[in-house]
């Protein structure tokens, strides 16, 4: 398995923040989701070559030993990332030798630091082998409606062997937002905790409104004589449907905000974005002679 520069994968600096790391998955998994790019190998490759990445970087304790070990990660990592000085030796190199030049270089990396190497491979010597340790990290994904985004949703999700997990998730998530359940992925061995489960959220899409953000967009049929004369339409919006007024001689296209009718604040769900009405003007049709022959009347008063 040859090294991954992880950092560049995500696009992201070396010394970028946990934020930064997150916007950078968010947005790169979002366009190389298997949904968005359906049959495209190069796309669903590049989307689990995302996920392994985003799965190092944004856990501190993995991106540490992701640099300090550097190129010799694969080597760290095919040796399960808690196997022990042993487990490192054994597995480095396919089960066959050790190449002491990375080795030599590893402890240049690590300052020659044997508390620093100890804290990574758990120990030196036979009680490497019969630690504590934790289980594998698990990434998994679940696909909510816009209504289930807007109020918040309980879900009972499957972890596997029989158990089942009740997950809360709070109003105002967004598309593609991943959520760390700690202890619900793999089980530890030797009495070791479990790992982390990662599971992202998809929102399905919705035919009424479409999502930028915490704001909302839809379209809202007016007749050609509430567009001229004005009067009171109703909306349907995530929080009900409410009557706004149509000024006199709203033209097709108009923009009306409502405002805090949109999503709510992921981290405050008292704050609400606003909902963007476009209106659009319906022509009537199948004019019967009597209205014919007032709108010609209309159009030369008009000239």
């Amino acid at each position: 398995m040859d090294y991954k520069d992880y950092y560049s994968i995500l696009g992201v600096d070396k010394k970028a923040s946990p934020e930064e790391i997150k916007k950078a998955y968010r947005k790169l998994a979002n366009k190389y989701h298997p949904d968005k790019n359906p049959g495209n190998k190069e796309a669903e490759d590049k989307f689990k070559e995302i996920n392994e990445a985003n799965e190092v970087l944004s856990d501190a304790e993995k991106r540490k030993k992701y640099d300090l070990l550097g190129a010799n990660w694969n080597q760290y990592r095919q040796g399960g990332g808690s196997g022990g000085f042993d487990d490192f030796f054994r597995n480095a190199s396919g089960g066959s030798q050790m190449n002491f030049d990375n080795l030599s270089d590893l402890f240049e990396q690590m300052g020659g630091s044997g508390s620093i190497f100890d804290q990574i491979f758990g120990g030196i010597g036979g009680g490497g082998r019969t630690r504590a340790r934790k289980g594998r990290d698990v990434q998994g994904e679940i696909t909510i409606t816009l209504e289930e985004a807007y109020a918040g949703v309980q879900k009972i999700i499957d972890t596997g062997g029989g158990e089942q997990l009740r997950l809360n998730i709070k109003p105002g998530i967004e598309n593609g937002q991943t959520l760390r359940i700690p202890g619900k992925g793999g089980a530890g061995a030797n009495g070791g905790p479990g790992g982390n489960l990662y599971l992202t959220i998809h929102i399905a899409p919705n035919p009424n409104w479409e999502r930028k953000g915490n704001d909302l967009y839809t379209k809202l049929p007016v007749n050609l004589y509430t567009a001229l004369l004005g009067g009171k339409v109703q909306v349907h919006t995530l929080k009900g449907s409410i009557n706004i007024a149509i000024p006199p001689e709203t033209p097709n296209g108009k923009v009306l905000r409502l405002k805090d009718m949109g999503m709510p604040h992921y981290q405050n769900p008292a704050l609400f974005g606003n909902l963007y009405v476009t209106v659009q003007v319906l022509l009537p049709q199948n004019l019967t002679q009597q209205e014919k022959d007032l709108i010609e009347q209309l159009a030369a008063l008009r000239k």
